[in-house]
């Protein structure tokens, strides 16, 4: 059984993209980590990259070019200061020089070393390969970027083929939804009390509330950051940023100088429904500009859907529970963590694999299940909850125009949130014993349809929208 943390389903990372961005750049820092360990580090001479299927057919829009070079330049995607990224583009792009992992100077030309294949490797939709030459000779290593900034060898692919057992040291260890709550009734524990349980094998108390500490800041900065930002979006598209707008339309006049009393503000403010819709969009719009402008999100479960946790997380703060706090937030995220992991284990969080449905579809699902908790939800309804908000996302495709996490990604994280709340709000009103879908059901079917999709519709735009909506019409 795969062990997955909930730090795995929840990544600070850099946008636009976890798979075509975060994941490239992880894969960089894992290529320079093997040349170190087996001493070919210092030899190298020349490097050149290629870039296969979607990652190629996209890599423009997702950065994924510009991903690769700040990953070999030594950057961490959690801490680098966004603010510097143009300008270690720049000087490389000026200068034709790579400071590879900022120790050594490497003559590298983007345009050239960097080169876009429209081929897919078998293994997975989205590979690279690293090429160091060393005394005149290649030495290679290919990646794969499977989603939520995941990335694997394929290594990996023989080792499930020749069935290896990988020894998983959580105590409670889930594979599906039904494991999930044969745990939780035999152990009388909430789904995040069962999670907390398997994190506490993994790491400290204080440890835990650190990170999920730094992620939801790291959420909530994203949001405020989005809600306050005016102007276009990179990319060619001159799409307007419509977080501002909707913001300063919302927010009234009582003054403020920060995220958290920003929050304090929202609470104030009238909450009639349409009031409701428009925060909740407004929230999920925010944390996806800053997304699509390559500011730091947390990847939840990708870049492309890093909107829907943040804003639903939001809503129940500002809307539902003026009073809640820190256990509160970390409930949320506990939850969302182990059924974005169901999802991982039974299908895919990759668009290039499974279409926008395994991003936007999943996060919903996340979200839902979370919010179902808080809310007072049994683990049975939580688990209900995540599969009616999966089951309404089947079969949405992912058709980026231009390669850009843009249109329409940005506006479904917003249709993900507000049916992530009416998951969790129909899951209450659910007797579990009635249900027809089960969560495990829509997870193989969510696979089967992954499948069952043209290539075109997952994440290569070459389909949908990307061919429907030219760009010179934009």
């Amino acid at each position: 059984m795969e062990c997955i943390s909930v730090f795995d389903m929840l990544k600070i990372g850099v946008g636009p993209s976890s798979s075509h961005t975060l994941g490239p750049w992880r894969a960089a820092e894992r290529w320079i980590s093997e040349l170190k360990a087996s001493g070919k580090f210092s030899k190298v001479e020349k490097i050149t990259v290629d870039l296969y299927g979607s990652l190629s057919l996209t890599g423009k829009g997702h950065a994924t070019d510009l991903a690769i070079m700040l990953g070999l330049s030594g950057a961490d995607p959690e801490r680098v200061p966004t603010e510097s990224i143009n300008e270690i583009i720049s000087d490389i792009k000026t200068s034709k020089t790579l400071h590879f992992n900022n120790e050594t100077p490497i003559a590298f030309t983007p345009e050239t070393d960097i080169v876009f294949n429209k081929k897919f490797l078998p293994f997975h939709s989205n590979g690279l390969t690293f090429s160091a030459t060393i005394n005149g000779r290649k030495s290679k290593s290919t990646f794969y970027s499977i989603g939520g900034g995941f990335v694997v060898k394929e290594e990996r692919k023989s080792a499930k083929a020749n069935k290896k057992i990988f020894y998983c040291t959580l105590p409670y260890p889930v594979e599906n939804g039904t494991q999930l709550l044969e745990k939780c009734k035999q152990l009388d524990l909430s789904i995040s009390e069962l999670v907390l349980e398997n994190e506490k094998s993994l790491r400290d108390v204080e440890t835990i509330d650190f990170e999920l500490n730094r992620i939801w800041t790291t959420m909530l900065e994203c949001m405020y950051t989005g809600c306050h930002t005016e102007g276009n979006l990179p990319g060619g598209l001159n799409v307007r940023r419509r977080a501002f707008d909707m913001h300063q339309k919302l927010k009234g006049d009582l003054p403020y100088s920060n995220a958290e009393e920003w929050m304090q503000i929202i609470r104030k403010t009238e909450v009639k429904f349409r009031q409701i819709l428009k925060w909740v969009s407004c929230f999920a719009l925010a944390v996806n500009e800053v997304n699509a402008s390559l500011g730091r999100v947390v990847t939840a479960p990708t870049n492309g859907s890093a909107g829907v946790i943040p804003a639903v997380l939001m809503y129940y703060l500002v809307i539902e529970n003026h009073d809640a706090d820190f256990e509160h937030i970390k409930r949320f995220l506990l939850v969302a963590g182990e059924i974005g992991s169901i999802f991982k284990k039974g299908a895919t969080i990759s668009a290039a694999m499974g279409g926008c449905q395994a991003e936007i579809g999943v996060s919903s699902a996340m979200a839902a299940g979370a919010l179902c908790e808080l809310l007072g939800g049994t683990p049975e309804q939580v688990v209900v909850a995540a599969e009616i908000a999966m089951e309404h996302h089947l079969g949405l495709t992912c058709d980026p125009i231009g390669g850009l996490v843009q249109i329409p990604c940005i506006e479904r994280n917003s249709m993900g949130a507000i049916k992530a709340i009416n998951a969790a709000e129909l899951a209450l009103e659910t007797d579990p014993n009635n249900v027809k879908v089960p969560l495990d059901k829509v997870v193989s079917t969510m696979w089967e349809t992954a499948k069952d999709m043209n290539s075109k519709y997952k994440e290569t735009s070459e389909g949908g929208l990307a061919i429907g909506v030219h760009l010179s019409d934009c």
